[in-house]
């Protein structure tokens, strides 16, 4: 705060000390810039987010059911994150593996599902992937506008913002979906590298860091390309996810050393096998021979 408005202060309290007239308090000049500058903060409500209609599938998403092996496995990650939040602020979460095909987007999908459902909790997911994305295909949501477009400064927050509009959601595992906000990857972008290391995704994540209780972002391979170190840098932890009998050791090795300069929350197992009476979903889901009794019961959940 500046000298002169120090002594404009004083003088005026001397002035209402005396029954006279107080001056018209002045702005110092750096303070009027600061208020310029500073972003509006409003409370924005989940029911705020534009709604779009969506046709998730139900599969993909199992974390949405009652009883399962695989949703007490996402619970339990649920508190860890959880605790993890005791030693040091954690909101943003980025979610990424070493290679491809290990599940990474499954396990980004459902943990949002599994902290958004029975909860107060404001969770946002954001596909990272501006190369190859997939929760947009699984959510039954629409791709565009989305983080592309905002980042190329086509489209802005407000049009990127989705959530489901679904018709009676409270009585279908649908509703589990409620809490959740969701921002498409957009367009495949040749030039993702370039977007996502612009401040604009800094000033993307501050913004909606101030009405989410989670953030949660899915990213390409952090050996494939060189855009999971660059999310990270928005992210306040990192998981990292590896396939059971799958990813190489070095591959982990590698990975980890890449997120060197990051907060490492820990290492999910996807795919295990031996646990949990050989997790049964996870086979059936990467293309095991119980995939049929799956989707089956769960047409049955939609009717």
């Amino acid at each position: 705060m500046s000298r002169i408005y120090e002594a404009l202060r004083r003088a005026e309290l001397e002035r209402k000390a005396l029954g006279e007239q107080p001056l018209t308090m002045v702005t110092p000049p750096e303070e009027a810039k600061l208020a310029d500058s500073a972003p509006a903060v409003m409370d924005l409500m989940i029911e705020d987010v534009i709604k779009r209609t969506w046709t998730p599938c139900l599969d993909a998403i199992p974390a949405l059911l009652d009883r399962h092996e695989v949703v007490e496995q996402f619970r339990g990650l649920r508190s860890h994150l959880a605790q993890a939040r005791v030693d040091a602020p954690l909101k943003t979460v980025l979610i990424s593996s070493g290679i491809a095909s290990e599940g990474k987007s499954f396990v980004a999908l459902n943990l949002a599902a599994s902290v958004a459902r029975g909860s107060r909790n404001r969770v946002l997911l954001i596909d990272g992937d501006l190369r190859r994305p997939t929760l947009h295909h699984w959510l039954g949501a629409s791709n565009k506008p989305g983080l592309s477009e905002y980042l190329d400064r086509t489209a802005e927050q407000s049009e990127i913002l989705q959530r489901n509009d679904a018709k009676n959601n409270e009585k279908t595992l649908l509703s589990g979906l409620a809490n959740l906000a969701f921002i498409a990857a957009g367009a495949c972008a040749d030039n993702s590298s370039e977007l996502i290391i612009s401040s604009r995704l800094e000033s993307l994540i501050a913004s909606v860091s101030q009405h989410f209780d989670w953030i949660f972002i899915d990213s390409p391979p952090i050996l494939s390309v060189p855009d999971a170190v660059d999310l990270a840098r928005v992210a306040d932890g990192v998981l990292l996810v590896i396939r059971d009998a799958k990813t190489p050791y070095q591959a982990i090795q590698r990975a980890q050393a890449a997120f060197r300069q990051s907060r490492l929350l820990g290492v999910v197992l996807n795919a295990a096998k031996g646990a949990h009476r050989n997790s049964t979903y996870y086979r059936s889901y990467y293309g095991g021979t119980d995939q049929g009794q799956e989707s089956e019961r769960n047409k049955k959940v939609r009717s």
